[in-house]
């Protein structure tokens, strides 16, 4: 089942792509950096370039995916946001995008509180834990989860 990863333009991201990637799974980014996104494209990810607090955009991408890593970091990491004057902002519209794409699974990845969605299954992983890549590839690869918050 696709999944896709909003900020993996981050070093968190990137950990997190490079966990997820395997032969057969479907792995999409969402990033603002063009050398990343030709990177990940050699890689067989597909890529959304653009502006991480374009809230339709990320909806777009999400599109036809079952989960969705949301890496907190790259709406607070001093890129630039035009869509949204605060990171705060940046993350509710991401998860109003997930909640209109149709995304059954979100793995919030970040160390605040992130807003309330109604999608089927969510998670919190801390983005600060020395094994956040570990732990949301295995969030992803469950059969199910409840809400709940890794750490």
């Amino acid at each position: 089942m696709p999944v896709i990863v909003i900020g993996a333009d981050t070093t968190t991201g990137r950990l997190i792509i490079e966990r997820l990637i395997r032969p057969g799974r479907e792995v999409r980014a969402f990033v603002t950096d063009p050398s990343t996104a030709a990177h990940l494209k050699e890689r067989g990810v597909k890529v959304a370039l653009g502006d991480v607090s374009d809230d339709s955009h990320v909806e777009g991408a999400s599109l036809r995916c079952f989960s969705a890593v949301l890496v907190a970091e790259a709406a607070e990491d001093g890129r630039e946001l035009s869509f949204a004057g605060t990171a705060d902002e940046v993350i509710s519209g991401w998860g109003d995008a997930m909640m209109r794409s149709g995304v059954k699974r979100v793995i919030w990845v970040t160390d605040r509180t992130p807003p309330s969605i109604d999608v089927n299954e969510v998670a919190i992983v801390d983005a600060g834990h020395p094994d956040v890549a570990v732990q949301v590839a295995e969030l992803d690869d469950a059969q199910e989860i409840s809400s709940s918050s890794a750490s």
